[in-house]
């Protein structure tokens, strides 16, 4: 939100009150708290008649560091708050004369007294600061309050995340409210709105307000990110990390850490699509046509009219369409598939379930007491009310018996235009619900999964989002267009995601809205292959690929076999992102901060450390990227380039910029049938490019996360040594796409034809001399 007029004025109607000094510190040792004054203090009557500003600063952790500022604090403490580490880390501060000072980790904060300034660093080097009108107390045209913060920004810096946006993937110069809306890919609109930005300085800011923040990134003050909230106070945290990396993982540590997806998540999704005509019949004739064409399927979603028209959700089959639902699925299973079904939190009127639900109070209610209704998705429906214990118990009891019949997901759909005229069973205030909401939904159907099926199985296909939804996998980026323009805007929604915290994303293969041309769903196929996840949906035709054409049925079993293949390393790049907030699709700032060509690349990523991806968005099959320093195999024809410059060539539909870093050590698996099976057994280590007196090392695990084995090597000069921790598994290490050694648990050891020379110590050490 704006409030001054160009640099010098005030919006009329706008009064920005702001501190001057700090007249007073108060140390404890869990925080500092500064008393401000909006005002010089001269003598003792300028103390009198004026708003004062109170500053408090402390840490949950190591590395964050906690603001809270506030005009008045006698406010009625409202409902919800986001879920975060609430823990306090003894601050030790120092005070001088004009600054106070203290120390969480590597973070350092110095605060000036006069005049009034915050500066924060990591280590020694500067990250921002506040200036004296960076903390500001507003009163607006209606008598209505504002809080606004301000942290300046440094020359050449740039800013990232505010959750899956879909405009420039540089957030410098755009208006950005968090609010979560179903605005498609293709508008300012967002269905995962995140208030936490993060810098190519090395820092993070999470403003922590459920309700609408209105972050104006360099736009209003074109050298500073600005952030406000309606209010008479503001909170906001500092996240430092000695690497971009290390600032997502403590974000996440405060937040939440993602889960782990189940393995077979990760293969191919075919959906009924939308609007189509579908009923067992048509869902085999896709599954059958499927394995006829050896296109590996992992899971089969039945999109919104699995359901009755005007009935979503009523939570039962459609008999009309499927009047043997328990069969279907149980021969459905017997194919090797696993079953996810569409729900949203709405009931509509003609539900059966309707009438039960008011009943119960399980649904919003207006200040009268009237079940809140509108007709926009469906005639007449109302919200399911989370606050409600027994309502969020009434509508697992319904998902509960899907799971029983043999569903094994839930695609969470919808959850963003909740509306704020409304009363929550708990007291909740409405305009801090609105975001939130979309935590608490995915929150109920992610609980029950663990429950019922275990940690291990528990997965949704989520749209809507807030702060700590993360810990809910998987997220889709929402309705697309079947257009290259559609596909470029996907990407950069799913890297702004990936920035705010978020392991897991995928996107309509194809495009959600229209049909795409052949051309764009085999180049998309490539993209959703490579993707986290990988989802053919649509909305108003079938997404098979023989639809398109016999080409594109090529295409879809190439790429599912490979991304298959490529499964030990995806999932322990999984099991990384577990533990450490880290996403598994990264954009390519985040592996290679210290160049700054990277810093607004938004057409390619790295999936986890060592692949890079450059989706095709072009009908002329050109394929350009942009290759760090460093040598580069192209994984498919393991033709070697010298990184530091642009790459651009002509591809096929089954190929495209896929490389692999130097020094790169690929865990790949014997099985291309499916994402599930035991990743140690016959694995291949393939590595790429070593790097003198530089380790390189992979890990391979089961599909429940549990290290199984690994593999460091180091090169010195023509001699490279191998150490594995392999027990009782083979394994195959490949040097440079070139087979050279095979070793079985005996410790058996093969030399191969092109005269590299094997010198085994033992089954678990040995040297290779090139």
């Amino acid at each position: 939100m704006k409030f001054t007029d160009g640099f010098w004025l005030t919006r009329e109607g706008f009064d920005i009150q702001h501190p001057r000094t700090v007249r007073d510190v108060a140390i404890s040792e869990e925080k500092v708290t500064l008393y401000a004054p909006c005002k010089e203090i001269q003598h003792r009557g300028d103390t009198l008649n004026l708003p004062s500003l109170t500053i408090e600063l402390s840490s949950p952790m190591e590395n964050v560091l906690k603001v809270k500022a506030w005009h008045h604090k006698g406010g009625v403490k409202k409902l919800p708050s986001f879920d975060v580490k609430a823990e306090a880390v003894s601050l030790q501060a120092e005070r001088t004369e004009n600054v106070t000072s203290f120390r969480s980790g590597d973070v350092k904060v110095e605060i000036a007294h006069n005049p009034f300034t915050i500066t924060f660093y990591q280590g020694d080097l500067k990250l921002t600061d506040v200036d004296p009108k960076g903390i500001a107390w507003i009163k607006g045209p209606q008598k209505e309050s504002y809080m606004r913060g301000q942290l300046n920004l440094g020359v050449g810096e740039n800013v990232y995340g505010l959750g899956e946006r879909f405009t420039p993937f540089v957030k410098n110069g755009q208006i950005v409210d968090v609010w979560n809306e179903d605005g498609g890919t293709s508008s300012e609109q967002s269905y995962k709105n995140i208030p936490f930005y993060i810098s190519n300085r090395g820092y993070g800011v999470l403003v922590n307000h459920p309700e609408k923040v209105s972050f104006e990134v360099g736009s209003e003050a074109v050298s500073k990110t600005q952030f406000s909230v309606e209010g008479e106070q503001l909170e906001y945290y500092i996240i430092g990390g000695s690497t971009l990396k290390d600032v997502l993982t403590n974000y996440t540590e405060l937040t939440g850490k993602p889960a782990l997806p189940p393995a077979w998540s990760y293969g191919l999704w075919l959906t009924t699509s939308f609007t189509t005509e579908y009923n067992e019949e048509t869902v085999n004739h896709f599954v059958d046509g499927m394995a006829e064409r050896d296109i590996p399927l992992s899971v089969f979603h039945f999109d919104c009219f699995w359901m009755k028209e005007f009935e979503w959700c009523n939570f039962e089959w459609d008999k009309d369409a499927f009047p043997e639902p328990e069969a279907m699925l149980r021969r459905l299973k017997e194919k090797g598939l696993k079953i996810c079904v569409w729900i949203n939190p709405y009931i509509a009127e003609k539900s059966k379930l309707f009438d039960e639900a008011a009943e119960h109070g399980y649904l919003l209610k207006k200040a009268n007491g009237d079940v809140w209704q509108w007709d926009l998705w469906q005639a007449g429906m109302g919200v399911v009310d989370f606050t409600n214990p027994k309502a969020c118990e009434w509508y697992c009891s319904k998902l509960k018996a899907l799971l029983d019949m043999g569903v094994d997901s839930f695609k969470t759909d919808f959850g963003e235009r909740i509306p704020t005229n409304v009363v929550y069973y708990d007291g909740s205030d409405p305009n801090r619900m609105h975001n939130y909401y979309a935590y608490q939904y995915n929150k109920v159907v992610f609980d029950l999964l663990e429950k019922e099926k275990g940690k291990q199985e528990a997965v949704v296909f989520a749209r809507s989002a807030a702060v700590g939804s993360q810990k809910f996998p998987v997220h889709w980026g929402g309705d697309c267009n079947a257009t290259y323009e559609s596909m470029a805007e996907s990407l950069r929604g799913g890297l702004s995601l990936s920035l705010s915290g978020f392991g897991y994303w995928s996107h309509d293969i194809g495009g959600f809205e229209n049909t795409a041309s052949p051309d764009v769903f085999k180049r998309w196929t490539a993209f959703g292959l490579l993707s986290s996840h990988s989802r053919l949906h649509g909305s108003s035709s079938y997404r098979v690929p023989w639809l398109f054409d016999e080409e594109a049925v090529e295409v879809t079993k190439h790429f599912s076999k490979l991304k298959n293949q490529l499964m030990p390393y995806l999932f322990s790049t999984s099991v990384e992102n577990h533990k450490t907030g880290v996403p598994v699709m990264r954009p390519m700032i985040l592996e290679f901060a210290d160049d700054p060509n990277t810093h607004v690349l938004d057409r390619q990523y790295m999936l986890g450390s060592s692949l890079l991806v450059a989706p095709i968005m072009n009908e002329d099959g050109v394929g350009s990227c942009y290759l760090p320093h460093g040598k580069w195999t192209h994984y498919l024809t393991k033709e070697v380039v010298e990184g530091g410059s642009w790459q651009k060539e002509t591809y096929d539909y089954m190929s495209l910029p896929l490389f692999v870093r130097e020094n790169s050590i690929l865990a790949i698996g014997s099985v291309d049938s499916r994402p599930d099976y035991d990743f140690s057994n016959d694995v291949t280590f393939e590595c790429y490019q070593f790097v003198d007196n530089k380790e390189a090392s992979a890990f391979v695990t089961d599909i429940n996360g549990v290290v199984k084995g690994e593999i460091k090597a180091v090169k010195e000069g023509n001699k490279i040594s191998v150490e594995t921790k392999m027990p009782d598994l083979s394994y195959t290490i490949v040097l440079n796409g070139v087979q050279t050694i095979t070793s079985t648990s005996a410790g058996n050891v093969e030399q191969s034809s092109d005269g590299v020379r094997i010198q085994l110590n033992n089954s678990q050490a040995f040297e290779i001399i090139l």
